[in-house]
């Protein structure tokens, strides 16, 4: 005999329709740069590149809205959350409102060559715009 889970189960992928749930799945954006595209039935309407600055819920006098400079997610702007997970284990984010959707995923980075956007690198420094100069102390009376 099995009984109804008290809480939902997702494992890389679902469809979440509890604030809490939405917030707790889109927190690690926060101060994330990320990608957005804003789809109106299956139209492309816009996307660009934003800084997630806020993700709020519970506070119905703040909007969402998506920038090239800042983006701002108010979890009650949306009906549910799709998600699913990429083979490169990042996730991609699909907020709904009717027949409105924004896809939200984290922007690439890096140099196109192939390399994970997280892999780590060494440090570099452009030293050619410098000049080395050395400065004498004063010399001893006994030269």
């Amino acid at each position: 005999m099995s009984s109804e889970p008290p809480a939902k189960f997702f494992v890389n992928q679902g469809v979440v329709t509890s604030r809490d749930d939405m917030l707790n799945l889109l927190r690690p954006l926060l101060k994330q740069t990320v990608t957005y595209r804003y789809l109106r039935d299956r139209e492309l309407v816009s996307h660009g590149t934003g800084w997630v600055e806020r993700i709020v819920v519970d506070q119905p006098e703040v909007s969402t809205y998506f920038t090239p400079i800042a983006v701002t997610l108010n979890v009650d702007s949306f009906e549910h959350l799709e998600f699913t997970t990429r083979p490169d284990q990042l996730v991609v984010y699909t907020l709904v409102q009717g027949n409105e959707r924004v896809v939200v995923e984290f922007a690439p980075m890096g140099d196109h060559t192939g390399r994970s956007p997280f892999e780590p690198e060494q440090l570099e420094f452009d030293t050619s715009g410098y000049v080395q100069m050395e400065l004498l102390g004063s010399e001893s009376a006994d030269d």
